[in-house]
C-alpha cells in the first residue's frame, strides 16, 4: 500500500469559492481514480498548513496510474495558483527494496514530461517532496 499525502497552505485573498472548487477537485481525484482505494481531503489540523489530503493506493502500478489521471493534472491546473506552500510525501510498505526509487522515477517522467507543471509548482511559496524541492 502506497499512502500519498499533501498538506498546503492557501495564498492571501484567495475566495472560499476557490478553495472549496480545488478541494471538490481533490475529492473527485479519490472517487474517479479507480486506482485509489480509499482517501481524505480537508482541513489540516496543526500549525503551518490549511488544508490536506491522503490518497491511498495499492501498488506501483496503482500509484502511476494516479499521478498521470487527468483528473490529477486537472487539480494540479486549478488548485496550485491558489497555494502559497506545499508538502507531499509518500509512506509505503511495499516490500520491493527499489519501491521508492520507482515513486522517485514517475515523478521525475511526470516534470519531464510536463512542462506546465513544472512551471505551476515554481510559482509556489515553496514546495518539498522527496522528489522536488522548491523556495520561492
Amino acid at each position: 500500500m502506497i499512502f500519498h499525502t499533501i498538506r498546503f497552505s492557501i495564498r492571501p485573498g484567495v475566495t472560499p469559492e476557490q478553495v472549496e472548487e480545488a478541494l471538490a477537485s481533490l475529492r473527485r481525484q479519490g472517487a474517479g481514480i479507480a486506482a485509489v482505494k480509499s482517501y481524505v481531503v480537508g482541513p489540516h489540523v496543526g500549525e503551518g498548513f490549511d488544508y490536506g489530503a491522503t490518497f491511498v493506493i495499492e501498488d506501483l502500478a496503482g500509484y502511476e496510474e494516479y499521478m498521470l489521471s487527468p483528473l490529477h493534472r486537472h487539480t494540479d491546473e486549478i488548485g496550485l495558483p491558489l497555494v502559497d506552500d506545499m508538502v507531499s510525501f509518500d509512506i509505503l510498505d511495499d516490500p520491493d527494496p527499489e519501491a521508492g526509487a520507482k515513486i522517485t522515477r514517475i515523478h521525475q517522467d511526470r516534470f519531464a514530461n510536463d512542462p506546465g507543471l513544472t512551471e505551476l509548482i515554481q510559482n509556489l511559496g515553496s514546495y518539498s517532496a522527496g522528489t522536488h524541492s522548491h523556495q520561492g
